[in-house]
């Protein structure tokens, strides 16, 4: 069978990340040759929105617009539809491995329905809503590691399929704040797998590594194995609760811990900690009769327990779900909290695997302040749009379980034939 070319996606495409922190929207074009070339962006600080959470939808509203309109006037585009990061949800991820009988004949388009299909029905939570299908490998007779068994022939066909789910009201909420700005959602993506898409190189997703979004109210991770998403999940700790530390223990406004952290902030102890002052403004003090300064050490000391937490609850879920192995020793850290001092070498110590920061490095048009870890996963929402194509990509995918089965199945054939 010839290998077939991948009908790419092209014309505008429009990506949104409602975060608990920041909101962003990319207005992307892409015209078949090169990869798709950033237009618009706009980002806003994010309300009404708390550890991944919808909380209040007037205010996470007026957010999605601000943000939408600025990216709208800068690339002179109307959007009508966007492809949307799926921050919070609580998502489950399940490979299902499931045979059907061939009866010797010849495996055709129909077979393959028929498998997926039996594997799709094997889901059986009701509170779940399905966000994401991958197979991610045919067998025959037992026989693993084909990727295409059209025009095979044997006795049974099986399939492992990796599938995605969300809690169905977080999904229904996300959908509600975006109708009411006169948007529709093509398809909701969780977090970790978009930065995966825009980060990560193809040996990476090859040999194996693990893709860990730090944002502000979540961070989800995904493990990348033989070119496919094979795990993903989320703790709801993030930058956030970082902040919300530091404000505590020193009793200072929100804002100000935000801005501590964002300048002096580390999760390393240095030698030189106990001598730099860092001035703290006090929480209900309207003037500052005299100046408040606590040696970095101190801040240090309330930042780097959060950032162990964070990273000691990633690498417990991952050795308990089976995946730890699988993803070697490749570790891509993006997310606007991965940015804090120290993060990366906090991160190799307690995972005791290789670090790196990612980057969205298959896009064109982005700027400095807008190419780094912190937009990787709006990025990667352009890049899965662009992928998968305009067949598979449609406002229905996401309320229909069943036709997303399909289309994630043509997405996974075009990859791979």
């Amino acid at each position: 069978m010839s290998k077939k070319k991948r009908a790419r996606r092209n014309g505008t495409i429009a990506a949104l990340d409602l975060g608990s922190t920041k909101v962003a929207c990319f207005v992307a074009k892409a015209d078949g040759e090169g990869p798709p070339r950033v237009v618009g962006i706009g980002h806003q600080i994010s309300r009404g929105v708390r550890g991944g959470t919808i909380v209040d939808l007037e205010e996470a509203e007026d957010s999605i617009l601000s943000a939408v309109s600025a990216a709208e006037q800068m690339a002179g585009e109307t959007l009508k539809s966007v492809i949307v990061n799926l921050v919070g949800g609580a998502p489950v991820s399940r490979t299902f491995g499931v045979e059907v009988a061939l009866n010797g004949h010849e495996i055709g388009d129909a077979d393959l329905r028929r498998v997926i299909e039996q594997a799709r029905q094997t889901q059986t939570a009701t509170d779940k809503r399905i966000i994401h299908q991958f197979p991610v490998g045919f067998t025959i007779d037992g026989s693993r590691g084909i990727r295409d068994p059209r025009g095979m022939c044997g006795e049974r066909l099986g399939v492992n399929m990796h599938m995605v789910g969300a809690s169905s009201a977080a999904v229904r909420n996300l959908e509600t704040a975006v109708a009411r700005c006169h948007l529709e959602i093509e398809e909701p993506i969780v977090p970790a797998y978009a930065a995966g898409l825009a980060c990560l190189v193809q040996d990476e997703k090859d040999l194996g590594a693990c893709v860990i979004d730090m944002g502000g109210g979540t961070t989800s991770f995904a493990v990348f194995f033989d070119g496919h998403c094979v795990f993903v999940d989320q703790i709801n700790v993030g930058g956030g609760h970082v902040t919300n530390d530091i404000a505590r223990g020193l009793s200072t406004p929100l804002a100000h811990a935000e801005r501590m952290k964002t300048l002096h902030g580390s999760c390393i102890h240095s030698a030189n900690d106990e001598r730099e002052l860092v001035d703290v403004p006090l929480v209900g003090e309207e003037e500052q009769t005299q100046a408040n300064h606590v040696p970095k050490s101190i801040l240090t000391g309330i930042v780097a327990p959060r950032l162990e937490e964070t990273f000691e609850l990633v690498r417990s879920r991952l050795e308990a779900s089976g995946f730890d192995k699988i993803a070697g020793r490749r570790v891509v850290l993006t997310g606007g909290a991965s940015q804090l001092q120290g993060t990366r070498e906090l991160a190799a110590m307690i995972l005791d695997k290789q670090v790196r920061m990612g980057k969205p490095t298959h896009l064109a048009g982005l700027a400095d302040q807008t190419g780094g870890p912190a937009f990787a996963a709006c990025a990667g929402l352009i890049l899965h749009a662009h992928q998968k194509g305009t067949e598979s990509l449609r406002p229905e995918t996401a309320a229909a379980p069943t036709a997303g089965v399909f289309g994630g199945l043509r997405m996974w054939l075009r990859d791979n034939l």
